[in-house]
């Protein structure tokens, strides 16, 4: 006897029990693909080198930026001078109630005192770009940082959250693996040789750290444009134009007026700006839409660090989006900058001999 089925409801049933067969075996099969994949991601070595390195540069330089300009007006928007807002007896922030980032708080009263830890932190934040020690100097900074960003809770934005949070996602990674002091000694001598079990677990904790960032990013990025689109001025297409044109946000009052003359234009920036967000993380996938896609963030942040007076909030947010920048493409940048300057320096001593020579030569061969 054949053990084919004979009836038109027992060739059904083995057809549909062949397709789910298939559809399992192929589910099963997609799914072992992904998570080789995955492990092989993992695994196989630390990504986005040169990307985090940028991040420490920028967010040392962002640190050191908002240090330096604030200098002259240190004590009175941190310090003893801004008493008066009621911080320094009840801060509105859980941080200086902490004994880990009190440091500022406890000195803030003491103009001598505030300003040492302030020269400390601005040392540090030089030390943090340079990427020298870099194990020792980031814990260091993140409580200072956090104890001195957290003084006076009217001067701050989102930046410094994001800041902070980045900072505590860099203590798993290796931001000092490239363009760095450290980089330059590890070169010498490596902590753990390739291979061995403290290399692997570094690879996984790096690579691991840079997928939190990137869903801290997207989140961001995401969520605020979906509160956007909620809002009429959003949705309408002029909210851009609202904040321009206050006091606090307006910082360039003639520059704002010329981005906002034309109604088209505010109406693409609005819709476009919505738009980017909620995509931003989508637009990743493929070559030509990152391409956009990070060409259109980093003009959306030079545009709100200009028009609305936030650079620091703006340098924050490049600096955790250069993740996104393929190592080979940093690579490829800072090889050419440095065949330039090299080229440069080598142009130099060939000018200073061609004006040598070109000068006139006097008596007994005297120039």
């Amino acid at each position: 006897m054949s053990d084919q089925p004979t009836t038109p409801v027992a060739r059904f049933g083995a057809f549909i029990g062949s397709l789910i067969a298939g559809a399992w075996m192929a589910a099963m099969n997609g799914l072992g693909r992904a998570i080789e994949t995955l492990e092989r991601w993992l695994f196989s070595g630390k990504k986005s080198l040169y990307g985090l390195a940028v991040t420490r540069i920028i967010f040392g330089l962002t640190a050191f930026g908002l240090l330096l300009t604030n200098f002259s007006t240190r004590l009175y928007t941190f310090g003893s001078g801004s008493a008066w807002n009621g911080e320094m007896r009840a801060p509105l922030s859980d941080f200086p109630q902490i004994w880990l980032f009190s440091a500022f708080h406890r000195v803030a009263a003491n103009d001598v005192a505030f300003t040492i830890l302030y020269l400390l932190l601005m040392g540090l934040a030089v030390l943090f770009a340079l990427g020298w020690r870099f194990r020792i100097v980031l814990p260091v900074f993140f409580v200072m940082w956090v104890s001195f960003i957290e003084m006076n809770d009217m001067v701050g934005d989102q930046g410094d959250n994001m800041f902070r949070i980045a900072l505590i996602l860099l203590f798993f990674a290796d931001p000092a693996a490239r363009w760095s002091l450290d980089a330059r000694r590890r070169a010498k001598r490596e902590w753990f040789p390739p291979g061995s079990s403290g290399h692997q677990i570094g690879t996984v904790l790096h690579n691991l750290a840079l997928v939190a960032l990137t869903a801290q990013v997207a989140f961001v990025y995401a969520a605020g444009g979906l509160y956007k689109a909620q809002g009429a001025p959003w949705a309408e297409g002029y909210a851009v134009y609202n904040p321009l044109q206050t006091a606090r946000f307006g910082t360039w009052p003639i520059l704002s007026d010329l981005v906002t003359a034309w109604g088209p234009m505010v109406a693409i920036a609005t819709w476009g700006s919505v738009l980017l967000q909620i995509a931003f993380l989508f637009m990743l996938l493929s070559r030509p839409t990152r391409l956009a896609g990070l060409f259109g963030i980093l003009s959306f942040h030079i545009a709100i660090g200009v028009l609305m007076g936030l650079p620091w909030f703006s340098l924050t947010m490049i600096a955790i989006d250069s993740i996104f920048i393929r190592d080979r493409s940093w690579h490829e940048l800072g090889s050419q900058i440095r065949e330039r300057w090299r080229a440069t320096a080598r142009q130099e001593p060939t000018k200073a001999d061609a004006v040598a020579d070109a000068e006139p030569v006097g008596v007994g061969g005297e120039r």
